[in-house]
């Protein structure tokens, strides 16, 4: 949704989306303009109250969320149901004050009509009445936004190509598939032509195919230089179209960069061992483990040692066979895998298998978030 207010011509910025780069106004190269934070959020608290009214307990939605999104990047919020997204978005687009903390624009205040103008919305739930054509549809809108006809007209047409619509534009909205529908709802976002996207779940509930035709859409705005905030939980899209990403539980950014550095492999110089492990003759100094309780103490002695010794441990997880466990460890490409290896057979860990595993999106997800109660 447009938040340009009505009636304000000059606030209608470019209409040719190929040449956005060549107009006034912020530089959306992403090389040049990498260190412009579009987006500033700084220690942002959000509480509300609940529980019963004679006992309101206050809930805590966002937590000293601190995060920067900047100009001509494509930055994803990733999170559980719960986790405090949604609540980060309707601060963003001034919908809820903070109980704390600031959360700024362009760098002004996100509830400032300069700040909102130059912001394009499409919500989780986007509702366009049924009567409507996707030229109507992106008329009406044009005309919330303070657009004249003419501008409409020539930003409409530019438009409903760039998101595949061009030759359905007559027909009922009724008559699209979900996936035609959410990319109009991207039409309508982008007609002011905004400095800032803000995508709420844009592909959530559409099938392979109409996921794909979003996707290509947010591609092409990316290639563009256009700024864009994706909130979204569906890891492959974010882990295909976004420059950076922040994962969010329980209220709180848990982990922020590119993928590569969530993964911990920012210069893919690093393997994941997955390992098999017998720890039946293992020699920590403690007496050998009669009970599962006690070998699940043994086995964190193990991450512990690893740990001193410099490795990486993902995860050490004891299997219901005695004395065996299974660990994922992080290692240099080059050397790391002997040295590990060395270090287990001199302290008598006999290895019964290995594997290589290249840390995924959704690994870092998983053991950033773990087991969050969460609240949104």
């Amino acid at each position: 949704m447009t938040a340009t207010p009505p009636g304000d011509d000059t606030a209608v910025p470019r209409i040719d989306i190929q040449s956005q780069n060549d107009a006034p106004g912020l530089a959306f190269d992403a090389a040049s303009a990498s260190g412009t934070a579009i987006v500033r959020v700084t220690h942002l608290q959000k509480s509300y109250r609940g529980g019963s009214v004679m006992r309101r307990t206050p809930v805590k939605a966002l937590r000293g969320v601190t995060l920067q999104a900047y100009a001509g990047e494509v930055f994803g919020l990733l999170g559980p149901n719960g986790a405090g997204k949604t609540t980060l978005i309707k601060t963003l687009l001034g919908i809820i004050q903070p109980s704390g903390g600031t959360a700024e624009l362009f760098g002004i205040p996100v509830h400032s009509f300069s700040a909102r103008r130059r912001v394009g919305y499409l919500p989780e739930s986007l509702r366009i009445d049924r009567h409507h054509t996707a030229r109507t549809a992106l008329w009406y809108y044009g005309r919330l936004s303070g657009m004249t006809g003419a501008q409409i007209q020539q930003r409409r047409e530019s438009l409903l190509k760039l998101v595949g619509l061009e030759n359905r534009s007559r027909e009922s909205v009724r008559r699209f598939s979900k996936g035609m529908y959410q990319r109009l709802g991207l039409a309508q976002a982008l007609m002011h032509d905004p400095d800032l996207l803000i995508l709420d779940e844009p592909t959530d509930g559409l099938d392979p195919v109409g996921r794909n035709e979003v996707r290509r859409v947010i591609e092409r705005l990316r290639d563009d230089g256009k700024t864009i905030f994706l909130n979204s939980h569906i890891l492959q899209e974010v882990e295909l179209v976004c420059s950076r990403v922040a994962i969010m539980a329980g209220g709180e950014v848990k982990g922020i960069g590119t993928i590569d550095e969530l993964r911990g492999d920012a210069d893919g110089s690093h393997v994941s061992l997955h390992l098999r492990v017998s720890l039946a003759d293992y020699q920590d100094g403690a007496e050998a483990p009669t009970h599962k309780t006690d070998f699940a103490a043994v086995c964190q002695r193990l991450n512990d040692s690893l740990g001193q010794a410099g490795f990486n441990t993902q995860d050490v997880t004891p299997e219901k066979d005695d004395a065996v466990c299974r660990l994922a460890v992080l290692v240099d490409r080059n050397d790391g895998s002997n040295a590990l290896v060395d270090w287990l057979r001199s302290r008598d860990i006999r290895l019964l298998e290995l594997t290589t595993h290249r840390p995924s999106l959704e690994d870092t997800f998983l053991r950033l978030v773990g087991r969050v109660d969460t609240q949104d």
